[in-house]
């Protein structure tokens, strides 16, 4: 490996790992004490149209168990409802409640105070920059919660 190039692993995981402790601290102290970083990944999925637990478990990688398990969760915490699917009677439809909506607003708020920093430490041409660069190097498609 080039020299240059031996701590930016290091660089990058510490980047976005400050980055998810930054929301997560901001959206406990908005009163959502009882999630962890990984139902954001969730939530993400659940608020649009909704998602089945199938849905779920495919777009956080996830056994149909292991999702079922955070579904119910949810659920009990008041974050997430089942509702008729509208073309699959066999199915459920997951979609977030006033609550679960309310948490995400209080993410993007979170992620908004969490970047102000960096885009205070960044010109536009350095931040311009730095997009471009992620952009090479980021594969496209879900990103798996591993925390």
């Amino acid at each position: 490996m080039r020299d240059d190039l031996h701590d930016l692993p290091v660089l990058l995981l510490s980047a976005a790992r400050a980055l998810v402790d930054g929301i997560d601290s901001r959206v406990r102290a908005d009163g959502f004490t009882d999630l962890r970083p990984a139902h954001g990944f969730a939530f993400a999925r659940l608020s649009g149209a909704g998602a089945t637990v199938t849905d779920l478990a495919e777009h956080l990688e996830i056994t149909k168990q292991a999702a079922s398990q955070m579904v119910e969760d949810l659920i009990r915490k008041g974050y997430v409802e089942r509702r008729p699917h509208p073309t699959d009677a066999r199915a459920r439809l997951l979609v977030l409640t006033e609550r679960g909506h309310a948490c995400t607003r209080a993410a993007d708020e979170a992620a908004a105070q969490t970047l102000a920093p960096l885009a205070a430490a960044l010109t536009p041409a350095q931040a311009a920059a730095l997009r471009t660069a992620l952009t090479h190097l980021a594969t496209p498609g879900r990103i798996r919660p591993l925390w």
